[in-house]
């Protein structure tokens, strides 16, 4: 009698899909696009930030930049932020996320934008009290990334700054008078919040 091979999975392969959480759209799933650079923010991950971000998130702007699956600004928005902006470099994540803002009907609350993410930064005008910070592990330095946010003029007054990287790659130097509000670590990835006042 043959044994059926064994199938170890990959728990590091991106997701087919993404289930939101908590809030109106809760049990809802995002596809995701099939991509080294998609990296969605793990459910266990998402759950505890949203659990800080409880009193802050009714109706606040949220920009999920480096955003992937759309899965943190979609998030927000089921768990009462006003707005979303959601900004990605990738065509094809741009388009898989509007067919799911049509289907969710939120187009009035949830703005997609086809841009890399410094580039967009260096250009927006709007203003966001939660910034979700989430490149792609490696490509990007996040310490300059959030040199970058303290020379453009889009954040709120005691705005909340989310980032996440690869175990032990967060960094601990904040520019300003910035603090970390909470980290925490799940596996290998290490996330944390960024007081902003």
């Amino acid at each position: 009698m043959s044994k059926r091979p064994s199938s170890t999975p990959n728990l590091f392969a991106t997701p087919q899909q993404v289930r939101i959480i908590a809030g109106r759209w809760k049990g809802r799933k995002l596809p995701v696009v099939q991509d080294k650079d998609v990296r969605p923010t793990p459910n266990r991950v998402r759950e505890t930030v949203f659990n800080w971000l409880q009193g802050y998130l009714p109706g606040s702007n949220c920009l999920d930049l480096f955003a992937g699956s759309g899965a943190l600004g979609f998030e927000s928005v089921s768990r009462g932020a006003a707005t979303a902006t959601i900004v990605d470099h990738d065509a094809k994540v741009i388009e898989i996320l509007r067919e799911q803002v049509n289907k969710f009907a939120a187009t009035e609350e949830i703005t997609l934008v086809h841009a890399d993410g410094i580039a967009y930064l260096n250009q927006v005008e709007t203003k966001f009290d939660i910034v979700y910070l989430d490149p792609p592990f490696k490509k990007y330095d996040l310490e300059q990334l959030l040199v970058t946010l303290t020379k453009v003029d889009i954040l709120n007054q005691q705005a909340m700054i989310y980032t996440e990287s690869s175990l032990g790659q967060l960094p601990q130097d904040l520019p300003l008078t910035w603090k970390w509000w909470r980290q925490s670590k799940v596996s290998q990835v290490e996330f944390g919040l960024i007081a902003t006042k």
